[in-house]
């Protein structure tokens, strides 16, 4: 049976372990606010062909942000997410085409400061970046979650100065990130990559990442508002600090 959800280049005991990976990421996302998806793309990068990393992963967010939305469906920020849309289209056609065109040890430093910028630096305007900043956030972001995969941190960063209330902006994030790893899919799509013999594993990972969701969805509900800021900001910030390592790294060896 597990044999069933192993595509080439990748053996069953590394498809089993992602399985089991995107319940507990998934947990981890909606009970912290952040966190799972980046968690999980580190993972694949050591089991998965590099080729077929960030389209999976994004296949895997995008069935993982449908049930997140689904079960806090009633906490959803509704008429921001056309304006999202209409930005990450043509962020996904820009990000399609300067995939390994552009530094990307310098974009990772970059995004890593911008998150720690706009996380621990106070920045009124967020509070009401209404719809045309729904789309320029859907440009940005969806450019860059072609490059780099995951930029859940980014939209995080942005949504958490915009929604103070936990459930309205767990509910509206994995709204807007399902609208993005939807694009983001059609876009690797148009462009050749080959699907098919990753979707057993892509079913399996979606179903375990909805209970893992659900458990996390559970605890959310009881966690004060306070506790979820805190660990939000430090998970926030322990990804951002990661990226800017990373970039620094990358720039050094260039």
């Amino acid at each position: 049976m597990v044999l069933l959800l192993a595509p080439p280049g990748l053996e069953a005991g590394g498809a089993l372990f992602l399985v089991v990976a995107s319940f507990f990421t998934s947990a981890l996302t909606i009970s912290v606010g952040i966190g799972g998806g980046v968690a999980l793309l580190v993972l694949m990068g050591y089991l998965v062909p590099v080729a077929a990393i960030v389209p999976v992963h994004g296949i895997v967010q995008l069935g993982s942000n449908v049930g997140r939305a689904a079960l806090l469906r009633s906490h959803v920020v509704w008429p921001c997410l056309l304006a999202f849309l209409l930005g990450a289209i043509p962020g996904a056609w820009l990000g399609g085409l300067a995939v390994g065109a552009l530094p990307g040890p310098a974009l990772r430093a970059a995004l890593g400061a911008f998150i720690l910028l706009i996380t621990w630096v106070p920045v009124p305007r967020l509070a009401a970046i209404r719809l045309p900043g729904f789309a320029l956030t859907g440009l940005v972001t969806t450019f860059l979650t072609m490059i780099f995969g995951a930029t859940g941190p980014f939209n995080a960063a942005v949504l958490s100065k915009t929604f103070p209330d936990r459930l309205r902006f767990q509910a509206t994030m994995a709204a807007l990130m399902s609208l993005q790893h939807l694009v983001k899919a059609l876009a690797f799509a148009l462009a050749g990559f080959a699907f098919a013999p990753w979707l057993p594993l892509i079913a399996a990972m979606i179903v375990s990442g909805f209970a893992g969701t659900w458990v996390g969805a559970n605890l959310l509900r009881r966690m004060p508002e306070s506790r979820f800021r805190i660990l939000f900001k430090l998970c926030l910030t322990v990804l951002a600090l990661d990226l800017v390592r990373r970039g620094v790294a990358g720039m050094a060896h260039a």
